[in-house]
């Protein structure tokens, strides 16, 4: 499967973005998602991640309450709604696939990769 992320901009503090992340191939539906981001001079870090259903999903503690992470199977897409961002969520957000959804909520497993997408919060 291959991973395109989209969505990102300039918004204000307090403001709302969505992106998206579309995969192409068949086999969509089998994998959990995640998100992540990488701020600039800092490591990758876990924002979010559901299961192959769409059941369960994860946060990453600067994010819950804010951010919330969906998929729709028969559109092979996953978004990430980020709603009152602030100036600490200024990253490039990339989306990834695995095998299960403990995969796609750490950094140090083996997972397929999007390319990024830059998301910058002015303050």
């Amino acid at each position: 499967v291959q991973l395109q992320a989209s969505g990102g901009g300039l918004v204000q503090a307090g403001g709302s973005l969505r992106l998206s992340c579309a995969a192409s191939g068949r086999t969509f539906s089998t994998y959990a998602m995640g998100w992540f981001r990488q701020a600039p001079g800092k490591e990758r870090e876990f924002v979010a991640a559901i299961s192959v259903s769409g059941g369960s999903t994860y946060y990453g503690d600067s994010v819950k309450g804010r951010f919330t992470i969906s998929r729709d199977n028969a559109k092979n897409t996953v978004y990430l709604q980020m709603n009152s961002l602030k100036p600490e969520d200024t990253a490039v957000y990339y989306c990834a696939a695995g095998s299960a959804i403990v995969v796609v909520t750490t950094t140090r497993s083996s997972k397929l990769w999007g390319q990024g997408t830059e998301v910058t919060v002015s303050s």
